[in-house]
């Protein structure tokens, strides 16, 4: 290449350097940790619910006790369940190891 292109050539790209013309790194949001997408939520829900579901088959009178709730208004079915849940440790215990994967998703990914 002839040095009379050179110049002009090796100029243009000193300016463009010099004002910033070349494409800006687009920007990336933070990275999730491990094991917080979508997905990741979805399945975990899937499965909490899908355990609360064969619990609930599986033992009639909690069962029974949760499908009496419906209707009441919030105050009453919060008392109701505390009164529930202080009544039977046991089922309290299980349900809690059942929502387990679920507190684990929201500690590790937050929300």
């Amino acid at each position: 290449m002839s040095p009379r292109y050179l110049a002009p050539m090796l100029a243009a790209i000193g300016c463009a350097a010099v004002l910033g013309t070349a494409a800006p790194a687009a920007a990336q949001p933070p990275p999730s940790p491990p094991n917080c997408s979508s997905a990741d939520l979805t399945g975990t829900l899937t499965g909490v619910m899908a355990a609360t579901s064969a619990y609930l088959f599986t033992h009639p009178q909690v069962n029974d006790f949760f499908s009496s709730l419906k209707g009441q208004p919030p105050e009453e079915r919060r008392a109701a369940l505390q009164t529930f849940m202080d009544q039977n440790p046991q089922v309290r215990a299980e349900l809690q190891g059942i929502r387990q994967p679920m507190v684990d998703f929201r500690n590790r990914c937050g929300g």
